[in-house]
C-alpha cells in the first residue's frame, strides 16, 4: 500500500531509479521543507512538492528547513521537526500517504483580523491538537492505532517542550536581563558574588512545570492563602477510566482508555470544570471563597487534581462533629443505601493491601505507606501533629475486594455526594492548615531533593565554577505519559487560582531592567515608554491621580486597580478581582529586602521619599523606616524604649521593665542593653541611699550606683525565680554574697504580717456558712494530723470557694506556715491571696504527655519551698489537662521521699493538696479535639481522681451579697437557671448539645446592626465616658469566636474619636529554632507572617488610644498582677512602650511598663514555628467567653451571632454578672435574624463522674 500510495516512498523510489541509471554517485534527495498548498486541508501533496533529486555537491535553494538525502556518507544528519515530511518519515503507518506534517508557516485562521503584535502562524502545540480531534467525517487510522498513537502523542508534546526550551537557550542573554537585573522570586539565598555562580543557563519562570514556576506558583497560593486565610478541604479528584462518557465511545472502536489518552484527559478536563461549578454555584460546602487547585499524572498515566477549598468564614466545619458531616471513612450500610455501598466498594477503599498482600503498590519494607489499616475510632479527632483521624467504628460492615474482606480501617474518607454524582475516587480530607498548601505544591516542599540540591550547587568542592544548566536539569528529571502530554497539548491548565494573582514588580529608583539588544542605540532604548513607566513607577502615578488609590498598598492595589500592559498604566477596575503580590526577595538581600518590608505598610507613596517616611521624618534608608515602623526584632529597640520612658516614668518602673525583658528572654544581648541603659535604672537610688543612711549629701560614684542598681535588679529577679547569674554576661552585683545564701521563695512566703492575718481570720472563720466549715473543717484537720490528703471542693461560681481559701490562707500564716496558692488561670490566681499561676509556681511544662514531670529539681529552693509548706491550694483545676496534675504528682513524690518515707505510694506525696473549681465551666482546651478527647482530659477522668474527696458547696453567696432581700425571688429564679444551664438540664433531655429558649428579660432586639445594638446596651453613654477610668472596670461584650470579637473591638475603635488613634505592627519571623529556617524563610513571605492570626497572639496590626481597655495575652509580672487576661487602661502611647493602668484586682490602679515581647504560638495548624514581636496585649472592649472565666462583671451583652461550641460556654457567659440586670444577649440564626434560642454544649460524663 505504501508503495502505491505514500509519496515520501514513492520519492525515494524516484530517487533509486535515478540512481541506477546515472553512473553519477553523487545524486541526493532533497525533501522540501516548503509548501505551496493550503496545509489547512487535507490535500495530499505531490511528489514533486515533497522531493526533488539533486545532483553535485552545492544547491543554491537548499532551504533552512530542507532535508538532504546522501548515500552512505556515514555521518549522521540531523532531521528538523519543522520539516513538513517528519512525522512521515517518523509515523509512515499513522500518516500512510504520506501527508504533511507541521510547518511554521500555517496561517492561523483570518490573518487580517490578528493584530500586528498577535501570533499570525498556527503553533505546532494548535497543530498537534488540531490533528487529535475525532472528527465523524474523517475516518483517521491514526486515532486507532493504540500504542503507536500513545507514542505519538508524547513525541508530539516532547517536539513542543524542546521548542520551548530550545528558545529559552537561544535567548539566555535576554533572560538573564529579565530574571536577574529585574526583580524575581528568590530560589537561591545569598548568590550576591557573580564569581561563585559559574555560568548559569536559567529556565524562567514563564516555563510551565520548571522550578520558577513552581516557586511562583507556590508564592501566589500563600499569597491567596494571606487573603483568604488557611484552607478548609483538600480534596483529590481522580480520573476514572469507568465512566460512561469514557467506555461508550472506546466500546465502539474496540480500544481501551490507555489506547485514548485524548480522550480521557478531555472528559477528566469536563469533569473537573463541572466540580469547580459545583462548589462554586451549588455551594456543595458552603460559600467558597477561593480555589486553588494543581493537576499530577499517575504513573500508570491517569491524571488527578488536588484542590484546595478556602471557605467563608460562615460556611466553615470547626468542630469535628461539623467535620463527620460531610466526610466519612465509612462502609455504608447495604440494606438502606445499596448505591452508596457500591460506589464505596468500588471506588473508595483502599487497597488489598497488608502482609498478606505483599505485591501491592503501596507496600514498601512490608508496610503500607499510606498507613492503612487505619486504626478503630469512635469519633473524629485530631491526632498529636494536627492530622485529622476520622470515625472508624466497628460496627460489623466489611466489603469483598479481591476474595479479600476489608473493614471500615480501609475506607478513603469521602464526601457522600461527590461519590454519587462522579462516580469517581474523591479524597476529601479535612484540612491542617497550611500543610495542605506545602503538599499541593510538593515539589519545592520536598526539601532538597536531587533537583533543588542541583540549584543550589553552584560551586563545586575545589572552588572552580561550573557551569549551572537547568534546562538539562529539567531534562533529567523528566517523564511524560500520554495523558499529559494530551493535556498539555490541549493547553489545559496545571494550575488554577482563583481569584487570580497579579504579580507586582518593585526597583530601586533607575535601576527598573531594560532589555535590548546589541545594536540598540542607548539614546532610542532610553526614550522607550516601557524604560520610563514600569508597573511599579505607574503606581505612583496612580497615587497622585486617583483618590481612592491613595488609601490602599502596593500589594492591596490590584484590589482596587487593573495594570494595563499595553498603556502601562494603573487603571480603576470595573469587573472582578485579583490579589496581589510583590515578588519575594529573601531577609539576606540588604536593602532591597527592607523596601519590599515598606511596600507591605505604606499607602498612598507619590515617591520613593514617601516610602521612608515615618511619621512626618525622611529616615537615610528603608531598614531604618522599617525600624521606625516596628518591623524588625532588635536590641536597639528596647534601648531606645527604656530611653524613652526614662522621660515620663519612675527608675523604680524602668528595673521591673529590665526584670521583665530578662525573664521573658526578649534580649539577644542583655549585657549591651544594660551597658547603654543602666544610668536610666539607677536613677533613684541615691536618692534612696540618701534616706536609708540619713545622708542628703552622699554623693555616689558611678562604679557604687550601678552595684547598687545591680542588687536592686538582683531582689527582682530573685522575687520571680531568677537571678544575675541565669543571663550571662550580665554583671554580677559585688556585693552578691548578701543574697547568695537566701531562699528568696521563702523568704517571701514568711513575710506576712501574722498579727494582720490572725485578726482578718477570726472575721472570715466568724461568717463562714455550714457548708464552708465542714469543708474548711476537713481541711484543716487533713493539715493538722500530718498525714496529708487530696480534696476537691467543687462548686459554682458564687458559693464561696475563694473566700475558704482565704480563710485557710490566714489560718496557717497567722500561724507562720506556709500555704502555695495557685490557679490555672492568670486572672483566678489574682483572686488568691499571694496567687501564682500553676504553671509558673510548679515549673509545669507547656508541653505535656502522660508521663511528663515538672521541672523541679531536687534540692533547689522551690523544691525546699514544696516541701516545708503545709498546704497547696490549686483553683480552677478543671480547666487544665490531667497531665498537668499527673506531672506535678510525680515530682511530688519524688520531693518529699526525703521527709515522708512512703511519700512514692501517696498521692502528691503525702502533702495536703485541695482542688477547686466548676465542671460546669470551660474544660481543658484540646484543639480540634472531639468531645471524648475533652472528656478523657479533664482531672476526674485522671488516676488521682479516685484519691479525691469531694467537698461541695450549693449555696450561692455571690448573689445573695449583691441584692435587697425583696429580689430574693428574682435571685432565687436566676441563680436556678444557671445552673439548669451548667447541668444540661435547660431545653430537655441534652446529650451534648440542645437547642434552648433565653428568657425575654435577657433578650436583645434590633433590625440593624446587631453589633451597633449590643455596644449601645453593653456601653451606654460610651462617647461621654471613654475616658473615665471606671466606666470600663466591670463591663464586657462576650462572644464565642476570636473574630466576632476582632469585628466588635474595630467597631469600638473606630467609634471612639475623642483621641487620636496610632497604629503598632509587628516584627514576624520563622522561628531560628526550626530546622528547615532558611526554607521556611524563602517560602512564607513576611506578608504571610502578617495575616497569621491565632489564639493567644496579638495580630500584626495592633492600633491603640489612650483610653483604650485592652487585655495581656501573657504573664509577664505576677507581683506587678501582669498575668494573662489582665484587664489594664492605656495611659500613654510611647514609640516603643506602652504605659498603663491596672483596671481591676488588689493593683488596680497600678501603673505599669509594656514592652514589645517575642511570642511563639503553639497552634498545630501551622506547619513550622513563627515569631510575632509585639505588644503582648489586645483590644478588650470585648472577648471570647473562654478568656472572661474568672472575671466578675457588672455589665455583660453576649453576642452569638454564632452558638456556643464547646462545653461550658454558654454557662461561663451567663454566670459572669453580679447582677442579672446586667445580662443581655443578642442572638442571630441561621437567616441572621433575631432570636431567643441557642445552642447549649454540656458534655453530660463530666458532671456524671464527680
Amino acid at each position: 500500500m505504501l508503495n502505491e500510495h505514500n509519496v515520501l516512498v514513492k520519492s525515494f523510489r524516484m530517487a533509486k531509479e535515478k540512481l541506477h541509471q546515472s553512473q553519477d554517485s553523487n545524486v541526493k534527495l532533497k525533501l522540501i521543507g516548503k509548501r505551496s498548498g493550503d496545509a489547512r486541508t487535507y490535500n495530499l501533496p505531490t511528489v514533486n512538492e515533497v522531493a526533488a533529486l539533486v545532483v553535485g555537491d552545492f544547491d543554491e535553494s537548499l532551504g533552512e528547513r530542507d532535508i538532504l538525502v546522501e548515500t552512505r556518507t556515514g555521518k549522521l544528519q540531523r532531521i528538523s521537526e519543522l520539516n513538513p515530511a517528519y512525522f512521515g518519515l517518523q509515523y509512515p503507518l499513522l500518516f500512510p500517504y504520506g501527508e504533511d506534517g507541521y510547518r511554521e508557516d500555517i496561517p492561523l485562521g483570518n490573518a487580517n483580523s490578528v493584530t500586528s503584535r498577535g501570533r499570525q502562524r498556527v503553533s505546532i502545540r494548535q497543530f498537534l491538537a488540531f490533528r487529535l480531534q475525532q472528527r465523524d467525517n474523517l475516518n483517521s487510522c491514526m486515532l486507532k492505532t493504540k500504542r503507536l498513537f500513545q507514542q505519538f502523542v508524547v513525541d508530539g508534546y516532547t517536539m513542543i517542550e524542546s521548542g520551548r526550551l530550545q528558545y529559552v537557550r537561544i535567548h539566555q542573554k535576554q533572560l538573564r536581563c529579565e530574571m536577574y537585573k529585574g526583580l524575581s522570586d528568590a530560589i537561591l539565598r545569598g548568590e550576591n558574588d557573580p564569581c561563585t555562580q559559574g555560568k548559569r543557563i536559567i529556565l524562567p519562570p514563564s516555563f510551565t512545570g520548571g522550578a520558577r514556576f513552581m516557586i511562583q506558583n507556590y508564592q501566589d497560593a500563600m499569597a491567596i492563602c494571606r487573603w483568604a486565610g488557611y484552607p478548609d478541604l483538600f480534596i483529590t479528584f481522580t480520573c476514572n477510566p469507568k465512566w460512561p462518557e469514557i467506555t461508550r465511545f472506546l466500546r465502539v472502536h474496540n480500544l481501551k482508555p490507555e489506547d485514548r489518552p485524548d480522550i480521557v484527559s478531555r472528559i477528566f478536563k469536563v469533569k473537573l470544570d463541572g466540580l469547580i461549578k459545583d462548589f462554586r454555584r451549588k455551594k456543595v460546602f458552603g460559600n467558597v471563597k477561593a480555589v486553588v487547585y494543581t493537576i499530577e499524572f499517575q504513573k500508570r498515566g491517569l491524571p488527578h487534581a488536588h484542590i484546595l477549598l478556602f471557605l467563608e468564614n460562615d460556611s466553615k466545619y470547626p468542630t469535628m462533629n461539623d467535620v463527620d458531616k460531610i466526610i466519612s471513612a465509612e462502609i455504608p450500610d447495604f440494606h438502606s443505601d445499596p448505591s452508596y455501598y457500591e460506589a464505596v466498594k468500588e471506588l473508595m477503599m483502599h487497597g488489598p493491601c497488608g502482609p498478606g498482600v505483599k505485591s501491592s503498590p503501596c507496600m514498601v519494607n512490608g508496610k503500607c505507606t499510606k498507613h492503612f489499616p487505619k486504626p478503630w475510632c469512635s469519633e473524629t479527632k485530631v491526632d498529636d501533629d494536627g492530622y485529622p483521624v476520622y470515625r472508624r467504628r466497628k460496627n460489623g460492615r466489611t466489603v469483598k475486594k479481591n476474595n479479600i474482606v476489608l473493614d471500615n480501617r480501609f475506607v478513603v474518607p469521602h464526601n457522600r455526594y461527590l461519590l454519587m454524582k462522579y462516580k469517581a475516587h474523591m479524597n476529601v480530607e479535612w484540612c491542617n492548615q497550611s500543610r495542605s498548601i506545602k503538599y499541593l505544591f510538593k515539589y519545592i516542599n520536598k526539601g532538597r531533593d536531587r533537583v533543588t540540591a542541583g540549584f543550589y550547587s553552584t560551586t563545586n568542592e575545589e572552588g572552580t565554577n561550573n557551569p549551572i544548566d537547568e534546562i538539562k536539569m529539567y531534562y533529567d528529571c523528566r517523564y511524560i505519559s500520554p495523558c499529559e502530554a494530551s493535556w498539555r497539548i490541549f493547553g489545559f491548565e496545571i494550575q488554577y487560582k482563583n481569584p487570580a494573582v497579579e504579580r507586582l514588580s518593585f526597583h530601586f529608583p533607575d535601576e527598573q531592567p531594560v532589555i535590548f539588544s546589541d545594536h540598540d542605540e542607548l539614546d532610542r532604548i532610553l526614550d522607550r515608554k516601557t524604560v520610563k513607566d514600569s508597573m511599579f513607577l505607574a503606581w505612583f502615578e496612580a497615587n497622585k491621580k486617583y483618590a481612592e488609590a491613595r488609601g490602599l498598598t502596593y500589594v492591596e492595589f490590584p484590589q482596587k486597580f487593573v495594570w494595563k500592559q499595553k498603556t502601562r498604566e494603573w487603571v480603576p477596575r470595573k469587573i472582578a478581582f485579583s490579589i496581589g503580590r510583590i515578588y519575594y526577595v529573601p531577609p539576606g538581600s540588604g536593602e532591597i529586602y527592607y523596601l519590599r518590608c515598606l511596600l507591605n505598610h505604606i499607602r498612598g507613596a507619590t515617591c520613593f521619599n514617601d516610602l521612608k517616611t515615618i511619621k512626618g521624618v525622611l529616615y537615610r534608608t528603608y531598614r531604618e523606616a522599617c525600624y521606625a515602623l516596628g518591623l524588625l526584632s532588635d536590641d536597639k529597640e528596647y534601648v531606645d524604649g527604656i530611653t524613652e520612658a526614662s522621660y515620663w516614668a519612675f527608675a523604680f518602673l524602668l528595673r521591673i521593665l529590665f526584670a521583665i525583658l530578662l525573664v521573658s528572654e526578649s534580649l539577644s544581648r542583655p549585657d549591651d542593653v544594660w551597658k547603654k541603659c543602666w544610668k536610666f535604672l539607677a536613677d533613684d537610688i541615691q536618692h534612696k541611699q540618701r534616706l536609708l543612711y540619713q545622708h542628703p549629701g552622699l554623693v555616689l560614684s558611678d562604679e557604687q550606683l550601678e552595684k547598687f542598681t545591680l542588687i536592686e535588679l538582683e531582689l527582682l529577679l530573685r522575687g520571680r525565680g531568677k537571678s544575675l547569674r541565669d543571663y550571662p554576661p550580665m554583671p554580677i552585683p559585688p556585693s552578691d554574697s548578701m543574697l547568695g545564701g537566701l531562699n528568696r521563695l521563702m523568704f517571701e512566703e514568711l513575710q506576712y504580717d501574722r498579727e494582720a492575718l490572725t485578726e482578718e481570720h477570726g472575721t472570715f472563720f466568724r461568717n463562714l456558712t455550714d457548708q464552708q466549715r465542714v469543708v474548711y473543717d476537713k481541711i484543716m484537720e487533713s493539715v493538722d494530723n500530718g498525714q496529708g490528703g487530696v480534696f476537691f471542693v467543687y462548686g459554682y461560681g458564687g458559693t464561696g470557694k475563694t473566700f475558704i481559701w482565704r480563710t485557710l490562707s490566714a489560718a496557717l500564716r497567722s500561724k507562720g506556715e506556709i500555704v502555695l496558692n495557685v490557679a490555672s488561670s492568670g486572672i483566678a490566681s489574682l483572686l488568691l491571696p499571694g496567687g501564682r499561676t500553676a504553671h509558673s509556681r510548679f515549673a509545669i511544662p507547656l508541653s505535656l504527655n502522660e508521663d511528663s514531670t515538672c521541672n523541679i529539681k531536687q534540692g533547689s529552693p522551690l523544691a525546699h519551698l514544696i516541701v516545708k509548706s503545709k498546704l497547696i491550694i490549686w483553683d480552677e483545676a478543671p480547666m487544665l489537662h490531667k497531665f498537668c496534675f499527673e506531672a506535678f504528682d510525680r515530682s511530688m513524690r519524688d520531693i518529699m521521699r526525703f521527709s515522708i518515707p512512703d511519700s512514692l505510694s501517696k498521692p502528691f506525696g503525702g502533702k495536703s493538696i485541695v482542688f477547686g473549681g466548676d465542671f460546669r465551666q470551660v474544660l481543658p482546651v484540646i484543639p480540634q479535639g472531639s468531645r471524648q478527647d475533652v472528656v478523657n482530659a479533664t482531672i476526674n477522668f485522671s488516676y488521682l481522681w479516685h484519691s479525691c474527696e469531694v467537698l461541695r458547696l450549693t449555696k450561692n453567696m455571690r448573689l445573695q451579697a449583691s441584692f435587697d432581700a425583696n429580689d430574693s425571688e428574682t435571685i432565687k429564679r436566676f441563680s436556678e437557671w444557671i445552673i439548669s444551664i451548667g447541668d444540661g438540664i435547660a431545653g430537655g433531655a441534652n446529650d451534648g448539645s440542645i437547642s434552648i429558649q433565653i428568657p425575654e428579660e435577657f433578650i436583645l432586639r434590633t433590625l440593624g446592626d446587631p453589633i451597633a445594638k449590643i455596644v449601645e446596651s453593653t456601653y451606654p453613654e460610651f462617647l461621654n465616658s471613654s475616658q473615665d477610668f471606671s466606666y470600663f472596670k466591670d463591663r464586657a461584650i462576650l462572644a464565642p469566636t476570636l473574630n466576632i470579637v476582632d469585628e466588635i473591638n474595630d467597631y469600638m475603635m473606630k467609634l471612639d474619636t475623642s483621641q487620636p488613634s496610632r497604629t503598632y505592627l509587628s516584627s514576624d519571623s520563622v522561628c531560628k529554632s526550626d530546622c528547615n529556617v532558611d526554607l521556611l524563610a524563602d517560602l512564607h513571605s513576611p506578608e504571610f507572617l502578617n495575616k497569621i492570626r491565632v489564639s493567644g497572639v496579638p495580630n500584626h496590626e495592633l492600633t491603640l488610644k489612650v483610653g483604650t481597655p485592652v487585655m495581656l495575652l501573657r504573664n509577664i509580672d505576677h507581683s506587678m498582677v501582669l498575668c494573662n487576661g489582665t484587664r489594664l487602661i492605656i495611659t500613654r502611647l510611647g514609640d516603643h512602650i506602652l504605659e498603663a493602668r491596672v483596671l481591676t484586682g488588689r493593683s488596680m490602679g497600678q501603673q505599669v511598663l509594656i514592652p514589645r515581647l517575642s511570642l511563639t504560638p503553639s497552634d498545630i495548624r501551622l506547619p513550622f514555628k513563627f515569631q510575632r514581636r509585639q505588644f503582648p496585649i489586645m483590644v478588650a472592649y470585648a472577648m471570647t467567653i473562654n478568656k472572661s472565666q474568672g472575671q466578675s462583671l457588672s455589665q455583660v451583652g453576649l453576642l452569638l451571632k454564632k452558638p456556643v461550641f464547646s462545653h461550658g460556654q454558654l454557662y461561663v457567659a451567663v454566670s459572669r454578672v453580679t447582677n442579672p440586670k446586667g445580662l443581655k444577649i443578642l442572638i442571630l440564626d441561621d437567616k441572621g435574624e433575631c432570636s431567643n434560642e441557642t445552642t447549649n454544649v454540656v458534655y453530660k460524663e463530666v458532671l456524671q463522674n464527680i
